[in-house]
């Protein structure tokens, strides 16, 4: 693997960005997301915050089992199966094509996603590393992972292999679980301290269609030793740096293990425009322009009408 390269420009930064911050993490979480390259927050989400997210996942298998129901792939929508079971159980028997037809992870605009990025337990977090001043990257991604499937294993990567050119640098993905992430239905791993270095290089994974990027050959000589499995409970937050390599393992549940990743950035970065349409999650110097949920669901990146 590269050698490290030096971080005086992020540590600078980072002091620049975090002075004076109303942060919620403590200097001894903030060290170890610093020295780790990712930190766990556990449960920082209650069922009243997931709540509104559960609908938007139930809203959108609500789509696809009338998709299915209408393509004659299934005979029934399974409207009585319970949340962590419908979307296994619907394409139970249908094949990985089938599935992938509504893309390995989704981002549509449905009001539930826009209150969970919104959510102040979690900007709270973000503004501890980047400050006050966060913009919500519009790379955002819903993830079912539904067992059997090749989509739901994610070779190892970095994030920012997805926006290498991109002057956004530091991008924080917030990754939140919305059933119990376990080693059985493929929990996160990271590979910590690789976030000291720079993009490696990267290609698309070949096996399973999707298209997913992984690390080139050559690139990380995997020491099993270091590899850490992060197993958590539905509502728990993962931090991580867009440069930390990580990986997730199939699903061989008999569930979907369903997580969001969510990511966020300094407002003075590349807002990413190729990748589709970010917004202004909080602001200290700019309150007024925040983007309230109407212009979210209208790609728009402020306030339409800012309040004097």
């Amino acid at each position: 693997m590269r050698a490290a390269i030096s971080r005086n420009d992020d540590q600078l930064g980072n002091a620049r960005m975090r002075a004076g911050n109303h942060g919620s993490l403590t200097e001894d979480q903030v060290l170890r997301y610093d020295t780790e390259g990712y930190l766990v927050l556990d449960g920082l989400l209650d069922d009243a915050d997931m709540a509104p997210v559960r609908s938007a996942l139930t809203e959108k298998v609500d789509r696809i089992a009338a998709d299915l129901l209408a393509a004659g792939k299934i005979d029934d929508p399974l409207t009585e199966v319970g949340f962590p079971y419908r979307l296994a159980r619907l394409f139970d028997g249908l094949t990985g094509d089938d599935f992938l037809e509504y893309g390995r992870s989704w981002r549509d605009r449905i009001a539930g996603y826009h209150t969970l990025m919104s959510n102040p337990k979690i900007l709270d977090a973000v503004e501890s590393l980047i400050g006050p001043e966060i913009f919500a990257n519009p790379v955002y991604n819903v993830r079912p992972k539904v067992p059997r499937i090749a989509a739901g294993a994610v070779p190892w990567h970095q994030d920012k292999s997805y926006w290498p050119d991109a002057n956004s640098n530091p991008v924080i993905t917030v990754w939140i679980s919305f059933v119990d992430a376990t080693l059985e239905n493929g929990c996160l791993h990271v590979y910590p301290r690789t976030q000291r270095h720079r993009v490696m290089t990267y290609e698309a994974e070949q096996q399973s269609g999707t298209g997913y990027l992984t690390l080139g050959a050559g690139e990380l000589d995997l020491e099993p030793s270091r590899v850490v499995a992060l197993p958590v409970r539905a509502g728990t937050a993962i931090l991580f740096n867009d440069r930390l390599v990580h990986s997730s393992t199939p699903n061989d549940s008999d569930h979907v293990r369903w997580s969001v990743d969510l990511r966020y950035q300094p407002t003075d970065q590349d807002p990413m425009p190729q990748h589709g349409a970010g917004f202004l999650a909080r602001s200290r110097r700019h309150p007024e322009r925040v983007a309230t949920q109407e212009d979210w669901l209208a790609e728009r990146p402020e306030r339409t009408h800012p309040v004097p």
